[in-house]
């Protein structure tokens, strides 16, 4: 099912067709990599898929679950889930950022930063409630994805102040900044809020749910965000500055050479 897009996005990005997140997961997604980033985990991970909450695109016979995120919490290994992945065809891929045993109780969390271009106020698009009236509120421009950029920069100035462990990744939106430091997996949700609010009060857009531990999931690197096309990519630090979003070849899945 295809469906035309809806949230306005910069030119050169658009919504993923089913045939081409099935060629992007069947030819393209890096298992290896993605063992590289899941290395850095401590325990059992669970990933989760959400088909077409956003998109509307959908196998058919899924379509009384595609606003549903599904939990993938039963799998081999990384080759059992993109066959998975490969099954549901979802606009998104995400992980859990709990640390479970392998019992299934909780031991920790992750700690991560999510900068999104829809919470950045806009000279031209407004707050994020003037683009919720419009029905924009996952859409974005290009003055909204380079402001929330560079605000993924300073923050990362600010964060090694306290961590040393710190991955940037772009997430086909906005970015995410994710903490290693082991001391950081036992923070409690009070030590968590009092870090997001902190952040907040110096003007970052971030959402503080994901830094205070409530909203748990966050995409998943070197998978497909299929709402723009592009390829959630871990980057450097210093590569931040003169990276392009929308043109760089490295985020940009082979399908839209077609």
């Amino acid at each position: 099912m295809v469906c035309m897009t809806k949230y306005n996005l910069p030119r050169g990005m658009r919504y993923s067709k089913l045939e081409e997140r099935r060629e992007f997961y069947t030819q393209q997604f890096d298992t290896r990599k993605v063992a590289e980033w899941t290395d850095q985990m401590k325990g059992k991970i669970i990933y989760a898929v959400i088909i077409g909450r956003h998109t509307k695109i959908f196998p058919e016979k899924y379509k009384d679950d595609s606003d549903t995120t599904i939990i993938i919490d039963e799998y081999a290994d990384l080759n059992d889930l993109r066959d998975q992945i490969i099954e549901f065809l979802p606009e998104a891929v995400y992980y859990d950022r709990n640390v479970y045993d392998n019992s299934g109780n909780k031991k920790g969390q992750e700690l991560a930063f999510d900068l999104d271009p829809e919470n950045i106020i806009c000279p031209i698009h407004g707050n994020l409630a003037d683009k919720m009236k419009r029905g924009q509120g996952l859409g974005f421009c290009k003055i909204e994805l380079e402001k929330v950029k560079e605000q993924a920069i300073r923050l990362c100035e600010r964060l090694e102040e306290q961590f040393s462990k710190i991955q940037v990744v772009y997430s086909g939106r906005g970015f995410h900044i994710h903490i290693f430091d082991s001391e950081t997996y036992s923070f409690d949700e009070r030590k968590r809020m009092e870090i997001a609010r902190s952040v907040k009060k110096k003007d970052f857009a971030i959402d503080e749910w994901v830094t205070a531990g409530e909203m748990r999931l966050i995409r998943l690197p070197y998978s497909l965000n299929g709402l723009v096309s592009r390829i959630v990519l871990p980057l450097a630090k210093t590569e931040l500055e003169e990276f392009d979003p929308v043109h760089d070849k490295r985020c940009m899945p082979d399908f839209l050479d077609g």
